[in-house]
């Protein structure tokens, strides 16, 4: 073997050391948290595996992304495309809203920053690495056929050469460079809801305070000053429900009449898709403290939050967050765990 016999704990800890800047390009690929993890796991096991027909003519790294990609790819031979609320239905007026659910496996999913997301000192490629897992975006790729979706990532995401590309879909620089154009062009056709999200990393000190009113005015369910913050176009969504809602009045109204029971719920802040997010608990009246109810994403532009969307399957979510299943009543706030 050109390269040699790698020691298994070797091996291990070098194919561990690509475990999340391969999870972060399978979520793109799949828009699927739990599906990414599968399709990094069975690249580990397919890697180790085979390793010792691994010629080393090119980086293990790359090695690594021919093998995550057609994982991804056999994957997506079924044609699912993940999608939120408004890629599916018109907006609901709350005189109409009804909570209807549809399967899991329709919806974008949610992902922690820090599954997905690398430790870079770069901050110009950790601001791209953010933008390309936001909620808007990742609504973009997956209307974009497996391989443009592969070359646009690989191209545009991880800064890929076009000759590198080519060699990992077995394909030409011609066909690399067609396939990216077209990519680019369906993009540039759709105008996506949340694509001008604008939050920095950090956060400056508006969007902070912008996110600690809120805070105050969540859990404190103050209508009033909730409306304040929202953007008079904002959208809010309720996966695994198809019901979305456009503007301050349907949103207030909402969480006023059917979503009262929230009234009172303590927020978590997590890093999730690249913008900021909370956690939400609402009181449990059976146990007494707090149950959890939704991951909440928030999408901000202009000084005011134009997207709210709350991801309600918490027996999925709260784990993959290392969120608690449970906040005692007198706990206001809980440390989120590593």
């Amino acid at each position: 073997m050109a390269n040699g016999t790698a020691a298994p704990t070797d091996l291990d800890t070098r194919l561990e050391a690509h475990r999340t800047e391969l999870t972060g390009y399978c979520y793109r690929m799949l828009g699927s948290s739990f599906e990414a993890e599968d399709a990094v796991q069975d690249t580990m096991v397919r890697a180790w595996r085979s390793y010792d027909k691994f010629e080393g003519r090119s980086s293990l790294r790359s090695w690594l992304y021919r093998i995550a990609t057609n994982v991804c790819l056999d994957m997506l031979t079924a044609g699912n495309k993940r999608a939120r609320p408004m890629d599916l239905t018109d907006s609901t007026p709350l005189a109409q809203a009804a909570l209807s659910p549809r399967p899991d496996n329709t919806w974008l999913e949610p992902m922690p920053d820090a599954r997905v997301l690398p430790t870079t000192g770069d901050p110009a490629e950790a601001a791209i690495a953010k933008e390309s897992v936001r909620l808007a975006f990742m609504a973009a790729l997956q209307q974009l056929p497996a391989k443009q979706r592969a070359v646009l990532i690989l191209r545009e995401v991880l800064a890929w050469k076009a000759s590198e590309v080519a060699e990992l879909l077995d394909t030409s620089v011609a066909s690399v460079n067609s396939a990216l154009q077209r990519a680019r062009a369906t993009l540039a056709e759709r105008q996506e809801p949340g694509a001008e999200a604008a939050v920095s990393d950090p956060l400056d000190e508006n969007q902070q305070k912008l996110l600690d009113r809120y805070v105050a005015a969540f859990e404190g369910y103050d209508m009033t000053a909730l409306t304040a913050l929202l953007h008079e176009d904002a959208v809010m969504t309720m996966p695994p429900f198809d019901l979305w809602l456009t503007g301050t009045r349907d949103i207030t109204g909402f969480m006023t009449t059917l979503g009262a029971p929230c009234a009172g719920s303590r927020l978590v802040p997590v890093e999730v898709n690249g913008l900021p997010g909370f956690a939400q608990y609402k009181p449990d009246p059976e146990k007494g403290g707090f149950m959890p109810w939704a991951v909440q994403v928030l999408e901000i532009s202009d000084g005011r939050i134009t997207g709210f969307h709350c991801f309600l399957d918490t027996q999925r979510w709260f784990p993959l967050f290392d969120l608690p299943l449970h906040l005692e009543a007198e706990t206001d706030q809980v440390e989120q765990g590593a």
